[in-house]
């Protein structure tokens, strides 16, 4: 069982760490805000280890060492034990997190992403995932919910990237595909000229259009989810993709001022989310397919929309 100073320390990582789910929290009951709280305790450690580490081969090995974890149900880690326990209780098979892993392994070594298809792919591994397993915890059954919680993931993800351009250039990453922008350095990603500053604005407006899409199927999905989960979550979903317009907002210049939600525009967002929510019928009935070509990339992939196209 999670302890009370494990649970405080998660609510205070949380916080600290994501302002944007802990705002949106405040609409989970008890338990809801709990178990949701337990899974991004775990998720933000195997981010930080990627992120943090100094030395890569240590940080794959430790990577490593979790998956091997997950695989045989037991760990002396406290927040690895306490995320098996987690997958146990809520039936989510360990296949899912080993993929949320094995996307954040991947960012360890040399990041240049080819084209849109192996970008969605990877948005799938290390976010798709988190709404599957969002899914669960929240006591989700109808299978038809998972393809949209993919979606909201990847549609969440893609914002990340088009936000933190400059902050992963300096880690060495470029996830803003080849097949958009061509081959430009990370040094030419941190502090663009204007020639590449035409040539990414085009290529973040064309992420954005993409993660628009991808939150509007996520959104027909919502009618799935109890009821105070419903608003959480498409709070969580309105007040990410604002990011994308704030970016916007701002002449995509990510490498001048790092685009965020303030306090007012999250209480306005906020007030405006839930009041549109209550008078919108396809809140309550979900009406809609999915979407099959979104999930064209990920046909292969645990939960995905594999229909023919």
């Amino acid at each position: 069982m999670m302890t009370d100073a494990y649970q405080t320390e998660s609510n205070l990582i949380l916080a600290r760490r994501g302002k944007t789910f802990f705002w949106a929290r405040f609409c989970l009951n008890q338990i809801q805000a709990r178990e949701a709280t337990r899974l991004y305790r775990f998720c933000r450690y195997i981010d930080d280890i990627g992120d943090d580490s100094v030395d890569a081969k240590q940080a794959k090995k430790d990577l490593s060492h979790i998956i091997e974890s997950l695989r045989s149900g037991t760990s002396q880690n406290p927040i690895v034990r306490d995320a098996i326990n987690l997958f146990k209780q809520y039936q989510i098979e360990v296949d899912i997190p080993i993929l949320l892993i094995e996307g954040v392994i991947s960012d360890l070594d040399e990041v240049a992403i080819k084209d849109i298809e192996s970008l969605l792919i990877y948005c799938y591994q290390v976010a798709g995932t988190v709404g599957i397993m969002m899914c669960k915890i929240l006591g989700v059954k109808n299978q038809a919910a998972y393809a949209h919680a993919i979606d909201l993931g990847v549609a969440m993800q893609l914002t990340n990237i088009c936000r933190d351009v400059k902050e992963d250039a300096l880690l060495g990453r470029h996830y803003l595909p080849k097949t958009l922008l061509g081959n430009l350095s990370l040094n030419t990603l941190m502090q663009p000229d204007m020639q590449s500053q035409m040539m990414i604005t085009n290529g973040l407006k064309t992420l954005l259009a993409l993660a628009d899409q991808y939150y509007a199927s996520a959104a027909k999905g919502f009618c799935f989810l109890p009821l105070r989960a419903r608003f959480a979550i498409a709070l969580a979903a309105k007040l990410y993709q604002q990011i994308g317009v704030v970016l916007r907002n701002n002449d995509y210049q990510y490498w001048q001022q790092r685009a965020y939600v303030s306090t007012p525009n999250k209480v306005l967002l906020s007030l405006g989310c839930i009041a549109s929510h209550l008078i919108n019928p396809l809140f309550y009935r979900y009406q809609y397919h999915h979407s099959a070509i979104l999930h064209q990339s990920l046909r292969l992939l645990p939960y995905a929309n594999t229909r023919e196209i």
